[in-house]
């Protein structure tokens, strides 16, 4: 593949560098805004299901365009950000999303359209799954730089916008603010943050992750011209550790999606304290994504992934099993348990900067499939032995991903990747 410029040129990397440290502050950001997109929305479904006057049934079907679009985004992301960059095609994620997003308030707000909302909702959809892949990407060449495991702080930082995101949207409902004025000025306030944070990647200019088309500073022709996306559909590890962040983003979604509903129907407690539940299960993984950083570092990801995945497991456990209280430190254990399988799947991804874009790419797409299928299996599990034994399922999938575990394993250091020359922004070292 041939580019049509270069990359824009950049002082050699080190993890004290000016550069990478203000990269590592524009992926916080572009996490974070994630995060308070997000949120913004999720804080207004039950105003958009009235709205539109839909049922339960009907509002789940509507936001499978989200779904979709985010399905069909992933994969051309690691397209896009071969040819044009992390940073341009972070922007264009966000512009898509933000721009969705506002149309979705007019939609329901003014238009009261089911239909307009749902093509609005795919775009927003597409959008944010464009975002998403490429921030990891960018991510997973910001923690290379930085020499040490922050992929998930950056989780965090998404972890924390829907938490302050949440919060100002229940603000906002209380105080009667409109659906529409809430999402266009989020969106607002979103995109003026991602012109500010892009420009400060690593990565700005085009070809994967700046790679420019000649060869590297080792002879090694840049991978994703010559690894296509077919191609990294067929690697052995590459679909293993796909497999481990399906698990890794079934666990988690599963959470997001019953948790709440588990304490409420399950336990018999009111509304309120299921909102508890989910708030500490959300918490716990916060807390989790940023203390995993050194335990990641000291013990490797093997091990840590060995430990969060059983944790999550006895969590799930005592949310069934434990009774009203017990129940609640089961959602806490199991949001430390749900913390890290996805960051550390998208660095394993990356671990060979040359090919990390394909390979990102595949392992989203495969991931995203828990947020597609996952809160459908649980519904219909519900239907027939109750939402709260239906948790069992996240146990027994987390079980099931215990013998992919070894493909996230940092690489050796006589089996690490050619490096990319320093003046586009790479380590030399590993």
């Amino acid at each position: 593949m041939t580019f049509t410029e270069p990359s824009t040129p950049r002082e050699p990397s080190a993890p004290d560098a000016p550069h990478v440290r203000a990269a590592v502050i524009a992926v916080y950001a572009v996490f974070l805004l994630a995060g308070v997109q997000f949120a913004a929305f999720a804080a207004r479904i039950p105003q958009v299901k009235d709205l539109l006057g839909l049922s339960a049934g009907e509002l789940g079907v509507t936001l499978l365009a989200v779904s979709a679009g985010s399905i069909l985004g992933l994969p051309a992301a690691g397209w896009v950000v071969h040819r044009f960059g992390a940073a341009r095609t972070v922007l264009a994620g966000v512009i898509a999303s933000v721009l969705a997003l506002a149309t979705v308030g007019a939609t329901t707000e003014i238009l009261h359209s089911r239909p307009l909302t749902m093509a609005a909702l795919f775009f927003a959809g597409l959008g944010i799954g464009i975002w998403d892949m490429s921030m990891n990407l960018e991510g997973a060449t910001v923690e290379r730089a930085a020499g040490r495991a922050i992929m998930p702080r950056f989780h965090a930082a998404f972890s924390a916008g829907t938490v302050f995101s949440a919060l100002v949207g229940s603000g906002l409902t209380a105080l009667g603010v409109g659906v529409l004025p809430h999402l266009a000025g989020t969106s607002l306030v979103v995109l003026l943050a991602a012109l500010w944070a892009t420009p400060r990647f690593l990565t700005t200019g085009a070809g994967a992750h700046g790679i420019p088309d000649a060869a590297d500073s080792t002879g090694a022709e840049p991978s994703t011209s010559g690894l296509g996306m077919r191609a990294a559909w067929t690697e052995r590890r590459t679909l293993l550790i796909g497999l481990v962040v399906l698990v890794a983003a079934f666990t988690e979604g599963s959470a997001n999606d019953w948790l709440a509903i588990a304490f409420v129907d399950g336990h018999h407690l009111p509304a309120w304290a299921g909102v508890l539940a989910f708030a500490t299960f959300l918490a716990s993984m916060t807390v989790g994504r940023i203390a995993g950083t050194k335990l990641l570092d000291r013990y490797g990801r093997v091990r840590v992934l060995r430990a969060t995945f059983l944790t999550a497991v006895l969590g799930s456990v005592l949310v069934v099993f434990g009774g009203p209280w017990l129940a609640f430190l089961g959602a806490a254990l199991w949001g430390v348990g749900a913390s890290l399988g996805f960051p550390v799947g998208m660095s394993a991804g990356a671990d060979d900067p040359a090919r990390a874009a394909a390979r990102v790419s595949v392992i989203s797409t495969i991931g995203y499939g828990a947020f597609l299928g996952g809160p459908p299996l649980l519904g219909f599990l519900g239907d027939h032995i109750g939402v709260l034994r239906a948790m069992l399922v996240v146990g027994l999938a987390v079980l099931l991903a215990f013998a992919a575990l070894p493909a996230v394993r940092e690489p050796a250091p006589e089996e690490d990747f050619p490096q990319i020359s320093p003046q586009v922004g790479f380590p030399d070292g590993s």
